[in-house]
């Protein structure tokens, strides 16, 4: 409805009288707002008040104008004039009739819309070292990707969902270290266990794995045991394999799957390190100093230069960094996002200085980045800190097990990802209104009682809003639910260009409180059967749109609760 909206403003500007504006003037883009008290109508523009100065008109005498040359339309009942020249749209009971027909027919693509134009997008998401468990941050992260991808592919982006395995580096050292120490009978604690090894009791689960000479899988690769506890490179490979098995189990249970699995290891395999050092080096953008290779990233912007490679001839950990980017430009992303924690806000400057230096037409606001803030889980008002297999972190295996899949989904996509947020079991837990997914999900099965009582008591029901069903709604309650309806939508269309899968979330909070207040304010199977049908078909509607939304953050849309 909004994008119809616009163009009838669009046609009224079009059509104003001849002077009215310069010619050549530059025409703003029409902006229609929703307005927060439905006494002012459904949308509201303040394109007046933008083309006064060029009209050389007051804004209320434009907005006379305007109002006077938009073309007819059975969408708009009425159009005032407010304030100094905002002009407020009130929608017709045909508009409201049309979308909720198109809700009731469109089903699941309702809210779909072709906002991205095809353009190919990858969301680069957890991409957690394979050296331990997924802890609930990794949680917030695959939640938070998962939902920003099925929300843009949603509206018209191509979208692949990429996993960036850190598999080279000091951190996988130190992991074929603990296990080959566990491996000869080494434990945390005790004399000849490294210094910056890890404790969990996963490494004594690899370490009996390894010795038994299992086989893992992981991706297309099987990597079997050689229980040679003196060949380090073996156990680092069979360790990173258990890991990223495991990582995949955890990600599979938490309903999230991956089109791409990148290894870091192979950026040096391929040589595409080292191209994109010479790369800088052509460019001009480096010098030596010091025995070091700098990179110039004051130029663009950095508070200093950086070293990309030391002294001992190792990369800086941004140079890998560089060069994958380098790859999801060849491979044809012309958006790409990166969720990551707010630890890696550093980055952001030098990854965006190195592919700028390049020069191969890489824009400078290549890649974005979504950084999340911590997780705090708590029980009993008390933080809970601590996991038995991990060691040190609570795991996104023992938040599923704790509170389920579809809690943990929806409250790790609840907040904005830059604040930071506490996981409350025991909320999480709760069948009341104060439980967030336990409110929608509740919602959702609610509807689906109205029906079963309905096939129970052997009464008739017409699908689909007829003429004049309309006029049947006229309760406050059901004015205020179909508005929260008719505004998905745009809801989707603003969180995809937002990049805030969050709002998606809120407006289900604000959908299923709609709906509770005119459940327990309605009755739904009354004899009128023109008032009955009108009624249903309005929460099925609501039903529906409970589902899509739910959906697109992988939470299911239960039938029964």
């Amino acid at each position: 409805m909004k994008q119809q909206i616009s163009h009838l403003v669009a046609s009224a500007i079009g059509a104003l009288p001849a002077g009215s504006l310069p010619d050549g003037s530059a025409l703003p883009d029409v902006e229609l707002e929703r307005t927060r008290d439905p006494a002012h109508g459904d949308f509201a523009t303040s394109v007046a008040l933008k083309l006064a100065k060029a009209a050389k008109r007051k804004p209320r005498d434009l907005a006379e104008l305007l109002v006077k040359s938009l073309p007819a339309s059975n969408l708009v009942e009425r159009v005032e004039i407010a304030g100094p020249g905002f002009i407020n749209f009130h929608l017709s009971p045909n508009a409201y009739g049309q979308e909720l027909t198109h809700i009731l027919e469109l089903k699941s693509a309702y809210g779909r819309s072709n906002l991205g134009g095809g353009a190919r997008t990858v969301v680069e998401f957890v991409s957690a070292n394979p050296t331990g468990p997924l802890h609930v941050g990794h949680g917030r992260q695959a939640a938070l990707g998962d939902s920003l991808a099925a929300l843009m592919q949603s509206q018209g982006y191509a979208v692949s969902r990429e996993f960036y395995y850190n598999d080279a580096g000091v951190q996988i050292h130190n992991l074929a270290l603990s296990v080959q120490a566990r491996a000869i009978g080494v434990k945390p604690g005790e004399p000849g266990w490294p210094e910056s090894a890890y404790n969990g009791e996963y490494i004594e689960d690899i370490a009996v794995d390894f010795q038994a000479r299992s086989s893992v899988s992981a991706d297309d690769t099987t990597v079997t045991a050689s229980g040679d506890v003196e060949d380090l490179d073996a156990i680092r490979r069979f360790a990173v394999a258990y890991l990223r098995r495991e990582q995949d189990l955890d990600l599979q249970k938490f309903g999230v799957a991956f089109d791409v699995y990148y290894l870091e290891s192979s950026l040096y395999s391929d040589g595409k390190v080292d191209e994109t050092v010479r790369g800088l080096v052509a460019s001009g953008k480096t010098y030596e100093q010091e025995g070091a290779l700098w990179l110039k990233t004051t130029d663009y912007g950095d508070d200093k230069d950086r070293v990309m490679r030391k002294s001992d001839g190792t990369y800086t950990y941004f140079v890998p960094d560089v060069a994958y980017h380098v790859t999801k430009w060849e491979r044809g992303f012309m958006k790409a996002i990166n969720i990551q924690g707010t630890d890696h806000h550093g980055t952001i400057a030098r990854v965006r200085a190195g592919l700028q230096a390049l020069n191969v037409g890489i824009p400078a606001s290549f890649p974005d980045y979504i950084l999340h803030k911590m997780v705090r889980v708590t029980r009993g008002g008390e933080e809970v800190k601590i996991s038995k297999r991990a060691g040190s972190y609570v795991t996104l295996r023992d938040l599923i097990g704790w509170v389920g899949r579809d809690a943990v989904r929806f409250f790790l996509t609840l907040r904005k990802a830059d604040t930071e947020f506490v996981f409350d079991i025991d909320l999480a837990l709760a069948q009341s209104e104060e439980n967030p997914v336990y409110y929608v999900q509740y919602a959702h099965a609610r509807v689906r009682s109205v029906f079963r009582q309905l096939v129970e008591k052997g009464l008739a029901f017409t699908p689909g809003f007829k003429a004049g069903a309309l006029a049947q709604l006229v309760d406050p309650h059901e004015k205020a639910l179909i508005r929260r309806l008719t505004y998905f939508p745009e809801l989707l269309e603003t969180a995809a260009r937002d990049m805030e899968p969050h709002q998606v979330a809120h407006y289900l909070r604000e959908l299923a409180g709609e709906f509770h207040t005119y459940y327990n304010a309605t009755k739904f199977l009354v004899d009128d059967g023109a008032l009955r049908d009108a009624r249903l078909n309005l929460v099925e509607a609501a039903r529906q749109v409970l589902e899509n939304g739910l959906t697109l953050l992988g939470v299911t849309a239960p039938d029964t609760m």
